[in-house]
């Protein structure tokens, strides 16, 4: 990056070549007043309070507008500069009408409390309820330029407040800065707001809903405002005296966020401008989700089951209990299911646990239902299950191909860098059986049955193929098993994966020649291509497809699959796994299982344990009488939920350990209450393989405990002192680097700052933020061939249409958190069934009737919802509302590889149902 030197107020200041003036004062400490200015908007000069006195120059040009030149000397605070400054800002109040009394109030310094002014200013006109709250960038311009008073009149103009969901819009405090116009638009990509401009009097911004329209709550706009026109109603009245730097706790992306705390609570919450993946951006759940914390209805003391009913119960007498049933439960008696909800210290320890206490490899969690079919594909076929590059690099692409994924609601801040990249002249393709937002971006939408993404993918490589597309360097040097995987698609005919697939031959045509002829291209997918019986031969499509073209080991291409929870690739990278210790080193290999057994001192189970679902079975069959449940909600979010709370009522013990008490909480007969993301320090691993800090910003609520804590008390407790003696999560992480060989380099003082991208494999290492640069892991790219097979389970006369299901952008997994944050439900409080309006007339169906929708396990009702989104023949229904639980539908049918239940397709049957 060329640097280049200049001279600002006498100081040397050097800054990059292609920086303006504003960006290097501001790079090196110097503050100048801009108040239509911000770091992530394009500068558009319009407030001109940003003018600078450039020698040599005749005029005094906006400083956010004018780039920084080798030698160029500033002088950012002269007199005349000044002067012009007060001008412009009184012309700006003036014009705008803005409240004045505050910024020129002579009492302000006094001010002590945000809840009282000295001079009993009506709240109307208090910007922030507080003329010296230090946040009201207008004061900092008055404060700045000296400006004491105004010569013009203002009106006070009387708007009504605007009442949105999580902040206020009061635009008698607006001076038409645009920034909120422009972060909607520029960074945000959704275009909702808009000006309403009256002759610079009656001005406002558009629309008078937020609710009414698209706005999906992010708060980017609260978040740039400079006065208090937006503000978000539960940071008025406290002023964090601390800030906490951690990482969100809901999708995979992991934002970092810092969370500002006043007096024991959260009162502030933003995203971390500056750091990766999000720069400072959020979603509504990062931004104003985090209420569960502070829930009245978080678990605050352990509970027992006595005489059919939980009751409190003090963590001796719960632990002492579990310990003695545990006991008694040893080998493959006992099931552990561990949690993406949890840090990779606490996956470690939990599979620490059932391997070396409990004597069993029988570990898994909720990877086995979305992503399983990732690591067991990419494995084979390049040696490594994860994303392959970085979060970042996908606004550098020449072609995303986005399948199986709906981007903006699962993991939105990754869908700002592929609108970024849609900016930036890269081509969208996607693939998806039902319209998503992204489709609006795409140059090419491909609507496939669901179910028919084998074919769609074969068919995209057979045109590629017979293109001479190939790249043919990549293939020979890099790959194997190349000439039976091209052999394989003379056998496939476009004519018949139209038919198959319900897209037409063109663009399926079309999408492969743009993929192949756009690189470097990016292949972005989610569970709607892996929670299938076939999902293990989708992803390996999707990998004949990347190294035929040769878009794999280089920036900005690659597969990348986008991991559902916070730190569910962290749980698999520790084990929790049933085949594999942490690292994915195999339990079955004697080698890496001596290793295991060395530094623990005990001999451990060499036989592969059960998966999720195999445990349930197990249960039901008797096998298993014992299970630990830690951070999990099956009765919900599990296919064929009847079948699961059946199993979990015939357990003769088992422990749930949790922060609320879940539907699977109350089944059990011990309940332990555990510390949210919020409570305690750790690390989570996000979808792009870099492992980042949690760190603890407040007290545990009553007597909730770490997990991390609550697992080695466990264990010491059952025996095993030495082994679960840990004073703090960083030795932890200590132990799992000295086992792992990809987490080798990684402490706690090597990510204080930010994170690492794992391989990391020694103190030295700088991280990988993209793999296979130079070989795959395996050694050479397998390509494998691979055959359509239909989904397991397919409509039929009784059963005509097929239900998918997903998430939408307001709520999260199960709802057990999301559910507590009352400005969440406000946005979506109840199930919806989306079917399509041919689909409801042939019904008679309309929007908003109860409908009952049946498959072959069990029936659910819910109100329905009209509209396009949903293709002929295709239900969508998600699994947040506990009420209406949408999994006692689903089909536990399983991917003989990866074990991962077929939740994408199923076959119901719709009706209108009474309304009792």
């Amino acid at each position: 990056m060329e640097e280049i030197g200049l001279t600002i107020d006498g100081r040397t200041v050097r800054t990059r070549k292609g920086s303006t003036v504003l960006e290097a004062a501001r790079e090196a400490g110097i503050y100048i007043p801009a108040l239509c200015d911000h770091p992530d908007l394009s500068p558009i000069g319009s407030c001109k309070l940003c003018i600078v006195e450039i020698e040599g120059q005749n005029v005094y040009p906006t400083s956010c507008t004018t780039l920084a030149e080798e030698g160029m000397v500033v002088r950012t605070k002269t007199e005349e500069v000044q002067e012009m400054r007060r001008h412009a800002l009184e012309m700006l109040l003036a014009l705008t009408n803005h409240p004045t009394s505050c910024l020129f109030c002579e009492r302000k310094d006094e001010c002590t409390d945000l809840r009282e002014c000295m001079r009993k200013f009506p709240l109307a006109v208090g910007c922030k309820y507080c003329p010296n709250d230090g946040e009201c960038e207008l004061q900092d311009a008055v404060k700045y330029t000296g400006l004491e008073k105004m010569r013009y009149s203002t009106t006070y103009r009387n708007l009504p407040v605007r009442r949105e969901p999580f902040f206020d819009r009061d635009y008698n405090l607006c001076i038409l800065c645009s920034r909120c116009v422009r972060t909607c638009s520029e960074v945000r990509g959704e275009k909702v707001l808009s000006f309403d401009v009256n002759y610079h009097r009656q001005h406002a911004i558009g629309p008078i809903s937020l609710v009414e329209s698209d706005c999906k709550f992010c708060g980017a706009c609260v978040d740039v405002c400079p006065t208090g026109a937006l503000y978000a109603r539960s940071e008025r009245w406290e002023k964090p005296s601390d800030f906490v730097v951690t990482a969100c706790p809901f999708c995979g992306v992991g934002c970092v966020m810092e969370i500002g705390v006043q007096d024991g609570h959260i009162v502030r919450v933003r995203g971390r401008r500056g750091e990766t993946p999000n720069n400072g951006q959020l979603c509504v759940k990062g931004r104003f989700g985090l209420d569960f914390v502070e829930s009245p209805e978080r678990l605050k003391t352990p509970l027992i089951r006595k005489d059919g009913e939980l009751v409190p119960a003090s963590w001796d007498e719960a632990l002492e209990f579990i310990v003695e049933k545990f006991s008694r439960a040893k080998g493959d008696r006992f099931a552990l299911l561990s949690s993406a909800k949890c840090t990779n210290e606490e996956n470690y320890l939990a599979q620490k646990l059932s391997r070396l206490v409990m004597e069993t490899n029988n570990v898994d969690h909720c990877a086995r239902l979305c992503h399983a079919s990732t690591v067991a594909a990419l494995a084979a076929a390049f040696g490594s299950g994860a994303m392959t590059n970085s979060i970042d690099e996908l606004k550098d692409a020449g072609c995303i191909f986005i399948i199986g994924s709906n981007t903006t609601e699962q993991h939105p801040v990754i869908a700002l860098k592929i609108k970024e990249a849609k900016k930036r002249g890269a081509k969208i393709i996607v693939a998806n059986p039902r319209w998503i937002e992204l489709c609006n971006f795409a140059d090419i939408w491909l609507r496939q049955e669901p179910g028919t993404d084998v074919p769609l993918i074969l068919g995209m490589c057979k045109v590629i193929s017979e293109e001479n597309l190939l790249n043919d360097g990549f293939i020979e040097e890099r790959c194997e098993g190349f000439e039976e995987f091209r052999d394989s698609l003379a056998d496939i005919s476009l004519e018949e994966v139209a038919k198959i697939t319900g897209v037409e031959m063109e663009p399926i045509r079309e999408a492969a020649l743009v993929y192949a002829q756009n690189g470097p291209s990016s292949i972005v997918y989610s569970m709607g291509i892996t929670q299938h019986s076939h999902g293990t031969d989708n992803i390996l499509s999707l990998a004949n497809l990347a190294m035929m073209t040769g878009n794999l080991g280089k920036p900005a291409s690659g597969i990348n699959p986008l991991r559902g929870q916070n730190n569910v690739q962290g749980a698999c990278d520790m084990g929790a796994l049933p085949n594999v210790f942490p690292g994915y080193q195999a339990v079955a290999n004697d080698d890496l299982r001596k290793k295991f057994e060395e530094k623990w001192g005990r001999t451990l189970p060499e036989k592969p344990g059960l998966t999720l679902m195999e445990i349930f079975n197990a249960v039901h069959d008797g096998d298993i009488e014992a299970m630990y449940i830690i951070g999990e909600n099956p009765r919900i979010s599990d296919p064929d939920a009847t079948h699961v709370a059946e199993a979990l009522e015939k357990l003769d013990f088992l422990v749930v350990q949790e922060i609320f008490l879940s539907e699977t909480a109350s089944l059990a007969d011990v309940v332990l209450p555990a510390t949210s993301f919020a409570e305690k320090d750790g690390t989570f691993t996000n979808t792009e393989r870099r492992v980042q800090r949690v760190r603890r910003a407040l007290d545990p609520v009553g007597d909730a405990r770490p997990d991390w804590m609550i697992i080695s008390e466990i264990g010491r407790r059952m025996g095993y002192e030495e082994e679960f003696s840990y004073s703090d999560p960083s030795e932890i992480m200590d132990e799992i680097a000295s086992l792992t060989p990809s987490y080798g380099g990684i402490n706690y003082g090597r990510i204080e700052k930010s994170g690492l991208q794992w391989p990391c494999p020694n103190p030295d290492h700088p991280g990988t933020p993209y793999l296979h640069k130079t070989g795959f892991t395996r050694g050479k790219g397998l390509f494998s061939v691979v055959s359509y097979r239909p989904s397991m389970e397919l409509p039929d006369d009784e059963y005509p249409f097929i239900l998918t299901t997903g998430r939408v952008l307001c709520h999260f997994h199960t709802g057990t958190m999301t559910r507590k944050v009352p400005g969440l439900n406000y946005l979506r409080n109840e199930e919806l069934v989306e079917i399509n309006p041919k689909d409801g007339r042939a019904l008679g169906i309309e929007d908003g009737d109860l409908v009952e929708v049946a498959s072959r396990r069990g029936t659910v009702r819910a109100k329905a919802k009209i509209t396009e989104k949903s293709s002929e023949g295709v239900a969508f229904m998600t699994f947040h509302f506990a009420e209406t639980p949408t999994n006692v539908l689903t089909n536990p049918a399983l991917d003989p590889v990866a074990k991962i239940p077929e939740l994408k397709v199923c076959a119901v049957k719709l009706s209108r149902a009474s309304g009792d």
